[in-house]
């Protein structure tokens, strides 16, 4: 009857060392899951801060441009063809069309690419 009880004896702790392991294996996917959230949603943020940098910086240049192209016009209003200020003029419609509250907007895109073909248009 020692016999069947050492037996199990080793059988149980045979059961114990695999459980724990694949214990440990569930505590470290746990642990290492949680780590990978935390390390893309800070990544995630530095993407997105940068993009978010790169279209601000790009819509203020767009921004200025228009905004020293009509105090030439203000100043003299033939300095620029009819054809130019329209440009001008469509160019700051764009701009009060981006979507800045939603970015993910499908238009941002042709928005973007629509300023660039509008500044050159315009002399400098």
């Amino acid at each position: 009857m020692e016999s069947h009880s050492q037996s199990e004896s080793q059988s149980n702790s045979i059961q114990d060392i695999f459980e724990s392991s694949l214990n440990l294996e569930d505590t470290h996917y746990g642990e290492g899951y949680s780590h990978g959230v935390v390390a893309g949603k800070e990544e995630a943020r530095q993407v997105g801060l940068k993009t978010g940098f790169e279209v601000g910086e790009e819509l203020g240049f767009y921004r200025g441009c228009v905004d020293v192209w009509n105090s030439a016009i203000r100043i003299d209003p033939t300095a620029l063809s009819t054809r130019v200020q329209k440009s001008i003029k469509q160019m700051e419609e764009l701009i009060e069309k981006y979507p800045r509250l939603d970015p993910e907007d499908e238009s941002v895109e042709e928005i973007m690419d629509s300023y660039e073909y509008k500044c050159v248009l315009v002399p400098y």
